[in-house]
C-alpha cells in the first residue's frame, strides 16, 4: 500500500496545487449559487420556483459553453509542456474569436426558446417572473464564454490562481448586488428575482474588463502576448479547436440536459416540487464544483504528459485525480447526511419545501461516485484529445438510459420528484464506467 502511495503521492501533490486555486474559485460559485437560493427563497417560493426553471435552462447553455471552450485546455497544455509560449499566446486569440461565435449562437437558440416559454408547461403563476429573468441572463452569455476562453487558456498554462481571484471577487460582487437589488436596499428598488439578474448580469461583465487587464498589463504574459497580437489568426488552430471543443460541449450538454429536463418535467408537478429541485441542485453544486475542480487539474496535467508523449504519467496523473475525487466525495457526501434535516429549512420557509428536499437526499449521495468517476475520466480524456466517442457514451448514457429511467419512475411509477432524481444515479455512474473504459482501453500498454 505504501509502495503504491509513493507512486502517485508527486501527482497528489502536483494535482493539489493545481485544482485548489480552481476548488476555491468554484466554492466562489457555490456560494453565490446558495446565497442567490436563499435570498431569492426568503424573498418569495414563487420567485424561486422561477428561478429553478430559468437557472437550469440556462445551466445547459453555459455547461455547453464551457464544454466548447475546454477544447483550448489540451492544446494549450501541451504547447506548455513542450515550451511553445508564442503558439500557445495565438490559440488565446483564436479560442476567443471561436468562442465569441458560439456565444452569438446559443444567444439565438436561447432567444428562440423565449418566445417558446408558454409551451414548456410550467405554472402559469411564474411566467411574469420568468420571463424578464431570463432576458437579462441571456444578455450575459457572450460575458460568460470570453471569461472561461481567458480561464482555460490560464489554466492550461498552470496559472489556477489568476481566475480564481477574479471568480472569488466577482462573486462577491454578484452577492452584494443582489442583496442591494432583490431586497432594495441603499435606495434602489425592490427588484426580487430580475434584481438577481441584473447583479449577475454586472459581475459577470466585470470579470471579463478584468481578465482583460490582467492580460494585457502583467508581466507573467509577456511571452504569450507576442503571439496574441502578432500571429493572429490560424486556421490550423482554429479547427483544432473546434475539432476538440464541440464533442466536449455536447458530452457535457447531454449530461446537464438531463437535469435541465428533468426540471421540465419536474415543473409539471408544481411550484413545491420546482422549488424543492433548485435547492437541491445548489446543494449537489457543492460536491460537483469541488470535482470540477480537480477535474480541470487532470486534464491539464495529463495534456503536459501528453504533449511529452509520457503515457506512463498520463496513466497516473489520471488515477491520481480520480482517487483525490473518491475522497472528496466521502467528505462532503458525509457533511450532506450529516445536515440532511436541516437543509431544507436554511433555503426557504416553506415547510412542504423543506421537507421534500430531505426526501431527496439518498439519490443525491448515491450518485456521487458516479458523477467523480465520470468527471475524472472525462477530462483524462480530454487532455489526450480523445473526444469524439464523448459524445456517443454522454448520449447512452443521459438519453438513453437516465432520462427514461426519471420519467419512467416519477410518472409511471408516479413517485414525483423523488422518482425523477432517482434516475441519475444510473446515468451517471453508466457514464463514468464507459468514459473508464475508453480511457484505459486508450492508454493501456502504450
Amino acid at each position: 500500500m505504501k509502495k503504491r502511495f509513493d507512486i502517485y503521492k508527486e501527482h497528489y501533490k502536483a494535482l493539489i496545487s493545481l485544482g485548489l486555486p480552481i476548488v476555491i474559485g468554484q466554492i466562489g460559485v457555490i456560494v453565490l449559487g446558495f446565497a442567490d437560493t436563499l435570498m431569492i427563497g426568503h424573498h418569495s417560493t414563487a420567485e424561486l420556483g422561477a428561478a429553478s426553471f430559468v437557472n437550469n435552462v440556462f445551466t445547459l447553455a453555459i455547461i455547453f459553453s464551457t464544454g466548447f471552450s475546454y477544447g483550448l485546455t489540451p492544446i494549450v497544455g501541451a504547447m506548455y509542456g513542450t515550451k511553445l509560449y508564442t503558439f500557445a499566446g495565438q490559440a488565446l486569440r483564436n479560442s476567443l474569436v471561436a468562442n465569441t461565435l458560439v456565444a452569438l449562437l446559443l444567444t439565438v437558440c436561447m432567444g428562440i426558446l423565449y418566445w417558446n416559454i408558454e409551451n414548456l408547461g410550467q405554472p402559469e403563476e411564474l411566467l411574469p417572473l420568468i420571463k424578464p429573468y431570463y432576458l437579462v441572463l441571456l444578455a450575459s452569455l457572450v460575458f460568460v464564454m470570453l471569461f472561461n476562453g481567458f480561464k482555460q487558456f490560464t489554466d492550461g498554462i498552470t496559472d489556477t490562481k489568476t481566475a480564481m481571484w477574479i471568480l472569488l471577487n466577482g462573486n462577491v460582487m454578484n452577492i452584494i448586488g443582489n442583496y442591494i437589488l432583490i431586497y432594495g436596499k441603499f435606495g434602489f428598488p425592490e427588484l426580487g428575482l430580475l434584481g438577481a439578474g441584473i447583479s449577475t448580469l454586472f459581475s459577470r461583465v466585470a470579470m471579463v474588463v478584468v481578465f482583460v487587464i490582467i492580460f494585457l498589463r502583467s508581466i507573467r504574459f509577456r511571452r504569450y502576448k507576442v503571439g496574441f497580437f502578432r500571429l493572429g489568426l490560424s486556421r490550423t488552430v482554429f479547427g483544432r479547436l473546434n475539432g476538440l471543443g464541440w464533442p466536449v460541449a455536447f458530452q457535457m450538454g447531454m449530461e446537464t440536459a438531463s437535469f435541465s429536463l428533468s426540471a421540465i418535467m419536474i415543473g409539471w408537478l408544481g411550484t413545491i416540487a420546482l422549488a424543492s429541485h433548485q435547492v437541491m441542485l445548489a446543494i449537489s453544486q457543492l460536491t460537483f464544483m469541488m470535482y470540477y475542480g480537480m477535474g480541470a487539474a487532470v486534464a491539464v496535467r495529463v495534456s503536459n504528459f501528453s504533449g511529452q508523449h509520457d503515457t506512463l504519467n498520463v496513466r497516473r496523473s489520471a488515477f491520481a485525480g480520480f482517487h483525490l475525487m473518491v475522497a472528496l466525495g466521502v467528505v462532503l457526501s458525509s457533511i450532506v447526511f450529516l445536515l440532511r434535516d436541516y437543509l431544507g429549512g436554511w433555503f426557504t420557509e416553506s415547510p412542504e419545501v423543506a421537507t421534500t428536499v430531505t426526501s431527496l437526499i439518498f439519490p443525491f449521495l448515491v450518485y456521487q461516485f458516479g458523477d467523480g468517476l465520470q468527471i475524472a475520466f472525462a477530462n483524462a480524456l480530454r487532455g489526450i484529445s480523445d473526444v469524439k466517442l464523448m459524445m456517443l457514451i454522454a448520449f447512452i448514457a443521459y438519453f438513453v438510459i437516465s432520462l427514461p429511467t426519471g420519467y419512467f419512475c416519477g410518472f409511471i411509477m408516479d413517485w414525483g420528484v423523488q422518482g425523477v432524481w432517482m434516475a441519475f444515479p444510473f446515468g451517471l455512474t453508466s457514464a463514468g464506467l464507459m468514459l473508464f473504459a475508453r480511457f484505459n482501453y486508450m492508454t493501456k500498454n502504450r
